[in-house]
């Protein structure tokens, strides 16, 4: 049997039908058809820069015989562990699960701790959010087994190749039963609807080695002993003593607070602030296809990605999720924030994006820079204020995307993906100034990369507020603990080291190589 790996650059529907990319290949390299008994493709990648699309390809050719084994991935052997050596793992996001199979690798127990419930449960507090407007605070989009991203896009592209193996991450993912698409596609994506039986697959993993998963447990205290910590006190009284992995999320804002008042050393952090702008998912393939007819029967819903500079602040799209819908996030009282996700299939009818503007610790004039927590205070006030503008409900604020650009009302609203409903608001007024114009003025810019982007058949949808931590727990880079106190080690999004899925699965990878090194 011979085996030939091969780079092909071929039409949509060669690549996306078995038979014809067979018979392309017999023709490239001289060969029958039946000679060849499988082609796997190994990498995948859409080329949309000309008029006409193509399609990037490497494949894994047999010929002569049927193999017995084609997988892409080795899987890894978790071995039990005992409780000789164990460590808290705070948060069952990416950064606390994956940081607790790392553990196991190494022989030390994770005991878990997740303030919310497990992800199967979540949805029903999820779905009170969009009938009824009611936010649990310890069970919603951002709280709870999978954290911010087990009801996402479960988008898995990353630029952090630096920090950490991305092909690691995405074959462990694999292994839990995520699709093999995740290992060959250039932008790789779960679904909202498959990456919950990922993450129940990860718990059953870490139980089944021995390791320990609690949930509704919400850390209130660390246990610290003069310049180290040696464990967690919970809200029930619970107690738990070792090391301590702090994977809490972007959005754990009582962590933050818990922190600063036990005088652990934070800082504030930019983040990025603005709104979710909707468009129909035929227009944007429309653009990004060069087609009137859209993506056609082959080709996937198309995304987009754009960034411009604006008056020394970046404007820029965030977590673009095609064939999407727009969600509520708010993760307490009185808040209003949006986000967005996608289906596996990417099937919906709408295409949406944050669309936000950078903003510096001393771009908020009227907080107090000395305050830490001075950029979260800022989110939870923008928060509130968008909250007041619908009306005290998450029935959200929302504005024609042109209309939004010349400083019109939007007497009437297109259909939108957002359940809970939305309502005609001013969001060029009632955004903060330095926000709003360089939003308009990025919209303008864009309008330009894109035909057809800037249109009152698009909405914004506010506030998006939830991009990153406003937050950052310093830690020193190579032991990864905190540059104060030790065996604690801030992991993660919250700790201002990760953006996204993958990210903050390698970050929480390292902390735990970390932690084994020096217990």
């Amino acid at each position: 049997m011979a085996i030939k790996e091969l780079q092909l650059r071929v039409n949509p529907k060669t690549a996306y039908t078995d038979s014809l990319l067979r018979q392309h290949i017999a023709q490239q390299e001289n060969i029958s058809v039946d000679d060849i008994s499988l082609v796997k493709i190994v990498k995948r990648s859409i080329d949309a820069r000309q008029r006409q699309v193509m399609v990037n390809l490497k494949v894994r050719t047999y010929i002569g015989e049927q193999p017995e084994n084609t997988s892409l991935i080795s899987p890894i052997d978790y071995k039990p562990v005992s409780g000789s050596r164990q460590a808290i793992v705070v948060g069952a996001g990416p950064g606390g699960l994956f940081a607790a199979l790392r553990l196991i690798e190494l022989g030390i127990k994770p005991i878990v701790l997740e303030r919310g419930k497990d992800v199967n449960e979540r949805r029903k507090d999820l779905a009170r959010i969009s009938r009824e407007g009611i936010v649990d605070e310890n069970s919603n989009y951002c709280f709870g087994e999978g954290g911010a991203g087990a009801y996402s896009d479960g988008k898995l592209y990353t630029r952090s190749k630096k920090r950490g193996s991305v092909d690691r991450i995405l074959a462990i993912l694999h292994q839990h039963g995520a699709s093999e698409d995740i290992l060959v596609d250039a932008h790789p994506h779960i679904g909202t609807d498959k990456l919950p039986i990922v993450i129940e697959n990860i718990r059953k993993t870490i139980l089944g080695c021995g390791g320990e998963v609690h949930f509704q447990t919400r850390v209130t205290e660390l246990m610290i002993d003069g310049n180290s910590v040696n464990g967690v006190i919970c809200a029930d009284g619970s107690s738990y003593n070792g090391p301590v992995i702090l994977a809490t999320g972007h959005s754990a804002r009582d962590v933050y607070r818990m922190l600063k008042a036990q005088c652990v050393k934070i800082e504030p952090k930019g983040i990025a602030v603005g709104v979710r702008l909707e468009h129909p998912q035929h227009l944007i393939d429309q653009i990004q296809y060069h087609s009137e007819a859209g993506r056609g029967e082959y080709l996937p819903a198309a995304e987009y990605s754009f960034v411009t500079q604006v008056d020394g602040r970046g404007v820029y799209s965030f977590c673009m999720c095609p064939g999407g819908f727009i969600v509520p996030a708010a993760s307490g009282p009185n808040q209003l924030v949006v986000n967005g996700m996608s289906p596996s299939n990417r099937g919906t009818k709408w295409a949406n994006s944050g669309m936000v503007v950078e903003v510096h610790p001393e771009d908020l004039t009227h907080y107090d820079a000395n305050d830490p927590l001075c950029v979260m205070h800022f989110q939870e006030d923008l928060e509130k204020k968008c909250f007041e503008a619908a009306g005290g409900t998450q029935c959200a604020g929302a504005q024609r995307m042109l209309d939004f650009v010349q400083g019109k009302e939007s007497k009437e609203l297109p259909r939108t993906s957002y359940a809970p409903g939305i309502r005609p608001s001013r969001l060029d007024k009632w955004l903060p100034r330095f926000i709003s114009n360089r939003l308009r003025k990025g919209f303008e810019v864009f309008g330009r990369y894109a035909r057809g982007f800037l249109t009152n058949d698009a909405i914004i949808i506010g506030v998006e507020t939830r991009t990153s931590s406003p937050v950052r727990i310093p830690r020193m880079p190579l032991e990864m603990r905190h540059i104060e106190i030790e065996n604690l080690f801030p992991c993660g999004e919250g700790a201002g080291y990760a953006g996204g899925i993958v990210s903050a699965a390698i970050d929480g990878e390292r902390c735990a190589e970390a932690l084994a090194g020096q217990l």
